[in-house]
């Protein structure tokens, strides 16, 4: 580990990475990676499969450490520290996992009361207002739910249980793996959204991993490409469709989302006048 990086970000960087690489014997997966994420904004990662995003991710939530370079969580350096020290970091971060990874033999309550029981000492009844609060607020009816198997749940549903989840300990940072990954699109725009009603509702600076374009261009305040470990681009998504930089240009047009229909969360798609008059 290189000597710690500890040049405090500003008060609005939530999360900052500083030259981070990564790797794994002589396979170097992340290559000096370097941005921020400001407070209550969504970044956005696309790439490919192999470009380097799940070991990204896993380093962000302190499930990883980088070779070297620095990552900031709440203003702290997080690399190089202890085990115990990172369990009391990774209680500032949500994670909402693909496909909600939800516990099948557990009821919607288990699972969302699953954080409170292992990292509070709060009692039974203060557990129940928290879990049907966090339920009501994600439009989840606590009282038709409470009792659920994820399997009887839609897809949309286990989102909402999965983000519930993530919620209960009230992080700073959520951290969202493929959220619309297998999802139709309706689904899909229901989860964008969920993430950014989210955002807005309680303050949370949101990350997001992804390959979905369309996804992308609706929620995203900054959008990075990362291509084989790299940084290749970054911007507003409409900066890396419209800016001069050829790889941004190529990897969004090959996705083949029109981005010219696609209108951000909260305002309607974009239809032509023949889709009009029908």
């Amino acid at each position: 580990m290189d000597e710690r990086d500890e040049r405090k970000p500003k008060p609005d960087e939530m999360v900052v990475l500083r030259d981070v690489k990564k790797s794994f014997g002589d396979q170097h997966v992340i290559k000096g990676i370097s941005f921020v994420c400001k407070k209550a904004e969504t970044t956005v990662i696309i790439g490919g499969s192999g470009a380097g995003k799940t070991t990204l991710l896993r380093m962000i939530v302190a499930l990883e450490q980088p070779s070297s370079g620095a990552i900031f969580l709440d203003h702290e350096n997080i690399a190089g520290l202890s085990d115990r020290q990172l369990n009391r970091v990774r209680m500032k971060i949500g994670m909402v996992y693909q496909y909600a990874a939800l516990i099948d033999s557990w009821s919607v309550y288990e699972n969302v009361a699953f954080p409170l029981v292992e990292h509070t000492k709060l009692s039974a009844k203060e557990r129940k207002e928290k879990i049907y609060d966090k339920l009501e607020v994600l439009g989840l009816d606590p009282k038709v739910v409470h009792d659920k198997f994820p399997s009887e749940l839609s897809g949309g549903m286990r989102k909402r249980v999965g983000l519930a989840r993530a919620l209960m300990l009230e992080p700073k940072v959520l951290v969202y793996d493929e959220p619309t990954s297998g999802l139709d699109p309706l689904t899909s725009r229901m989860v964008d959204d969920l993430i950014d009603e989210t955002r807005e509702r309680f303050g949370i600076t949101s990350i997001v991993i992804s390959h979905d374009i369309a996804s992308c261009f609706r929620i995203a305040h900054q959008a990075l490409l990362v291509i084989q470990g790299k940084i290749v681009a970054r911007g507003t998504p409409d900066e890396l469709m419209q800016g001069d930089n050829a790889v941004a240009r190529d990897f969004i047009r090959k996705s083949g989302v029109d981005t010219e229909r696609i209108g951000r969360v909260g305002q309607p798609p974009v239809y032509d006048d023949v889709e009009k008059e029908k």
